[in-house]
């Protein structure tokens, strides 16, 4: 390599970072009835823009309603047929899914996981537009999330 070939590149090459399924942390903010691993994150491996992790519900079980701050949330659903609800106006919204499905959850919109299997755990990966894991436990979906005004 040439060293104006090598300079060019040391800006902007970095070590690709591996974290394996077994060393995720579970030291992570936490809604009951589930379980976080965070396996992408500033602290992990120094992402400035990303996290990433695995989030677990156990059968017959529903998380606590909570949301996400500023971060816009995408979910890829593993195993079991978790449901996500939410509030439209006065009606909670029900969404149920199956293992290779897809959801988003945009910024600030309280929310839950539901399993309703009475023998099956529920896993997915969920993946964030910032590089910690944003978690606001709240009292129910109608709770006021404190969004920031638009400006």
């Amino acid at each position: 390599m040439t060293d104006a070939r090598a300079r060019g590149t040391a800006a902007w090459h970095g070590r690709i970072e591996h974290v394996r399924g077994a060393d995720l942390g579970s030291d992570t903010v936490q809604t009951s009835g589930m379980r976080r691993y965070e396996a992408i994150s500033g602290k992990s491996v120094g992402s400035e823009r990303l996290w990433m992790g695995r989030t677990h519900v156990g059968p017959a079980t529903s998380s606590g309603d909570h949301h996400h701050g500023e971060a816009e949330t995408a979910i890829y659903i593993v195993s079991g047929h978790p449901v996500f609800v939410f509030a439209e106006g006065e009606d909670e919204v029900r969404v149920e899914t199956a293992p290779g499905d897809y959801v988003f959850v945009p910024p600030y919109v309280p929310h839950r996981e539901e399993n309703p299997s009475p023998d099956e755990e529920a896993v997915v990966v969920i993946a964030r537009s910032t590089q910690e894991g944003i978690v606001v436990n709240l009292p129910s979906l109608w709770a006021d999330v404190g969004r920031p005004a638009e400006s």
